[in-house]
């Protein structure tokens, strides 16, 4: 493994604290009493004699040093705090080994260390820690990306040299939370909206359950699934795209209301919208309908707004987007002719493709009556529904576990909210009659045969439990990343996951001593090239010419080398070539 300069000394610096009797990863506890946002926000001098001991921990993110005192940052889960360590205060006695060589010299910024002492404000009324003790808590081998903040002429911060590459800051997420504060912040809103959410239907007394995540049927969406095997049981089994029907189920066994927080899996496209493994909620109420259920998205999102903000109204991007009951409501049918002007609601299927082709809605011959309709309200009418809005009265066709509606025939009682361009939840007035359950399947079974790969499976025990009768029931599912992408302004789902799926990481094949002899390099200063963290012949090209030439002479002045220097036409050789 090759190691930059920057990771070697951290580990000598490591091995120096372990030779002065200081385990870098102690393993008691550390009593931590308080945390800085707290100290920061509460202390004042009125009240110093209750700061006159505070133990706090975290990671050391600056450090001034001056002489025999210095100045520092520690970065707790709450935030920042300066501390103000002297070496005759943690060092008391003769030995000053803790202050001159250990925090001087071994410790290295993002070390994570533990303070005792008392909170006092600085000259310039800076809230601050006096360190009276210090404790080595990690030792970190990797050095941070620093992110710099300057203040401009007019009071406004700058930050500079900061972790913003999306790749590194989804695939290193751990480093994002430390560098950022602010994703943090955006991680304890989608929680804040996850709580809300299941006091809201706890408070309606509805019951929060499991079902199962591996599914011998995949069913209750039009998904792709993800499939696996079941070696004890010499069975393939199914990552869920859906809980509803082992919901419905429970519906059929006598609870009135149910509801779950699941994660859910499609094996399909990945997109700042998309991420193959998502959460949502599912509920399931019985003797309501799709109009009941309208009632209750709008309150429960709308609460959701304030609790998070204070207002109903939400910025993203460029759009306030207003969450205040009533939200605006228009038919699928009635939606694509006022943003189209064609009304499509009689048309058959010949009909439905002639008129996508003149939109310039892309289509395919295994699309059937209603994936065409759906292709084409997606293409031309959910983008321009910015302000949250009810879709209602969706085709029989492309709804295969709706009820048939009421009134309007060929048509069934469902409805999307859609926010911000996107669908934000999905909802039906369930169908519980199991002679149109099955045939509804049956004819999802010929779509998956003309090549439709979403279609839906048969699923014979959910139609065995139905046929013991379920009550009239109202069914949601809102998608937990998209709401929580909205509410935080965030502009892509993997910015509302921790660990969004990424492609493999592609590793830099590490150059070898003849690929360097190659690029012009003396096969004697390509150690030096190697220690200034030069790998690949890549890196190489990529390098600045004056700065690899005095890092190179630098090296192997540090590094004893008994080599000739390069010369700066040298270096700028092995660049260009």
């Amino acid at each position: 493994m090759q190691l930059s300069e920057q990771e070697q000394v951290r580990r000598n610096a490591k091995e120096q604290l372990e030779q002065l009797g200081i385990n870098p990863y102690p393993s008691e506890l550390y009593p931590v009493t308080h945390y800085a946002d707290a100290i920061k926000q509460k202390f004042n001098e009125a009240n110093a004699d209750e700061f006159k001991e505070v133990v706090i921990a975290g990671r050391m993110m600056s450090r001034r040093i001056m002489g025999s005192a210095s100045f520092a940052e520690l970065q707790d889960s709450s935030g920042r705090i300066q501390f103000y360590v002297r070496r005759d205060d943690i060092c008391p006695d003769e030995d000053k080994t803790l202050y001159n060589t250990v925090f001087k010299k071994l410790l290295d910024i993002g070390d994570i260390i533990g303070i005792k002492g008392f909170v006092f404000k600085t000259q310039v009324g800076e809230t601050s820690v006096h360190v009276t003790e210090l404790k080595v808590l990690t030792k970190s081998l990797k050095p941070l990306p620093i992110v710099k903040e300057t203040t401009d002429t007019d009071g406004k911060k700058q930050l500079h040299d900061a972790f913003t590459d999306p790749e590194l800051r989804y695939r290193q997420r751990y480093v994002d939370l430390i560098v950022n504060p602010e994703v943090r912040e955006t991680f304890k809103k989608r929680t804040q909206i996850v709580n809300t959410m299941r006091n809201y239907l706890n408070a309606k007394d509805y019951l929060e359950v499991e079902t199962p995540i591996l599914q011998p049927l995949y069913g209750g969406a039009a998904a792709r699934p993800f499939k696996t095997h079941h070696n004890t049981l010499d069975m393939t089994l199914y990552l869920r795209i859906a809980n509803e029907l082992y919901l419905k189920r429970l519906i059929v066994g006598g609870f009135d209301g149910v509801y779950e927080f699941s994660k859910d899996f499609r094996n399909e496209g990945m997109s700042r919208f998309h991420n193959p493994e998502f959460t949502q909620v599912e509920l399931y109420v019985a003797y309501k309908d799709y109009n009941w259920m309208m009632n209750l998205v709008e309150e429960m999102v709308e609460k959701v707004a304030m609790d998070l903000h204070g207002t109903t109204q939400v910025q993203v991007g460029q759009n306030v987007i207003d969450f205040k009951r009533p939200w605006k409501r228009y038919t699928m049918f009635e939606a694509i002719e006022h943003f189209t002007g064609i009304d499509i609601s009689s048309m058959n299927e010949i009909e439905l493709r002639a008129t996508a082709k003149e939109l310039n809605v892309p289509t395919d011959d295994s699309m059937g009556k209603g994936k065409l309709i759906d292709e084409i309200f997606g293409e031309k009418c959910e983008a321009q529904l910015i302000q949250p809005t009810f879709i209602t009265d969706y085709p029989v066709e492309m709804s295969p576990l709706a009820k048939r509606h009421r009134d309007k025939e060929g048509l069934v009682e469902r409805f999307e909210a859609i926010a911000n361009g996107k669908e934000i939840c999905n909802a039906f007035s369930e169908l519980n009659d199991p002679i149109d359950q099955r045939k509804r399947f049956e004819e999802q079974l010929e779509l998956g045969k003309r090549g439709d790969d979403e279609a839906m499976t048969l699923d014979e025990d959910f139609l065995r439990a139905i046929e013991y009768g379920m009550p009239p029931t109202a069914g949601l599912g809102i998608g937990i990343d998209r709401l929580s992408m909205i509410m935080t302004n965030s502009n892509s789902i993997q910015d509302v996951l921790f660990f969004p799926q990424m492609k493999p990481e592609k590793k830099a094949m590490v150059a070898s001593v003849t690929d360097f002899i190659k690029a012009g390099v003396r096969e004697e200063l390509v150690p030096i090239l190697q220690k200034a963290g030069l790998l690949t012949i890549a890196q190489l090209k990529e390098a600045n010419a004056n700065k690899l030439f005095n890092d190179v002479c630098g090296l192997r002045k540090k590094m004893k080398l008994e080599v000739t220097n390069p010369t700066k036409e040298e270096v700028e050789s092995w660049i260009a070539g």
